[in-house]
């Protein structure tokens, strides 16, 4: 603690109620709701609990979500290193919209991120009969649930990586194009280790995404048991089934994923923040 903060907390001496406030109000927010799917996962003993992930319907959602997330991640951190590096590095026409639109899937409901889809590739879409004689299926099949779950997460990375590049500026870039280094040199030599924390960062917290993303792929999945279910919309199916041990333990396994995002999270701003600033 600096000296600043130690002067201030004794000028206020708010600062053992603030903390305290922050604690009750992250318990009563987080910490209930999560011991609450632990406990309800655990009711019934372990058997049931580890039942649930031997239905074959539970499994393929696992793998269909593990799937999406693996393609979804990749492509949106090849995104967010195009964006960061154009951005940051460059001057040109439309910058100011290309960021405005890079924010834009977060400020719209996941649910419009879906309808989007449905409105281009769905049978009465723009492209929907086209698709449909070639006989390609994206709605309602793994190219829509990617699709849907790569446009409400493709901001994370990139807004992790554009204002560290922007912070760190050309001068490096510059100098190792002097020394005569081409474009890819310069950016696997000079560029993408100075942001591989901020990377790592946005990769973490958008894979969590993806796995956990609900409210476009229910739109866009078709809700097909053992086909097109992820596991978030497998939760859903379990509980209106009134499966609610299978629902929550389903449910124990996204929360456990928030968890470590959360430790690693952590571990990498400790860890990278010193080196980024370097």
């Amino acid at each position: 603690m600096t000296a600043s903060t130690r002067a201030l907390r004794r000028a206020t001496g708010f600062g053992p109620v603030l903390i305290a406030l922050a604690l009750f109000w992250l318990a009563l927010i987080i910490g209930a709701p999560l011991a609450t799917v632990v406990a309800e996962a655990w009711s019934k003993g372990s058997e049931a609990f580890f039942n649930i992930f031997k239905q074959p319907d539970a499994l393929a959602a696992i793998r269909l979500t593990i799937i999406v997330a693996a393609i979804a991640v990749p492509l949106n951190a090849a995104f967010g290193l195009a964006a960061g590096w154009s951005i940051a590095k460059f001057e040109f026409r439309g910058k100011a919209l290309l960021l405005a639109l890079i924010d834009l899937p977060l400020s719209i409901s996941p649910v419009i991120s879906g309808l989007v889809w449905v409105l281009v590739f769905g049978a009465r879409g723009w492209f929907g009969p086209i698709l449909d004689v070639a006989g390609v299926k994206i709605i309602f099949a793994l190219p829509g649930i990617v699709l849907g779950t790569i446009l409400v997460t493709v901001s994370l990375i990139a807004r992790e990586i554009i204002p560290l590049m922007a912070e760190q500026g050309s001068d490096e870039e510059l100098a190792a194009t002097t020394l005569g280094a081409g474009g890819w040199t310069v950016f696997r030599r000079v560029t993408l280790p100075n942001v591989r924390w901020a990377l790592l960062h946005g990769v973490l917290l958008c894979n969590a995404r993806a796995m956990g993303e609900f409210g476009a792929v229910s739109v866009l999945s078709g809700h097909i048991r053992g086909l097109t279910e992820t596991l978030p919309l497998h939760v859903e199916a379990l509980y209106n089934d009134y499966d609610f041990v299978g629902a929550f333990a389903a449910a124990s396994l996204l929360a456990g994923l928030a968890v470590v995002t959360l430790i690693a999270k952590s571990a990498l701003e400790r860890v990278g923040a010193p080196r980024s600033t370097t």
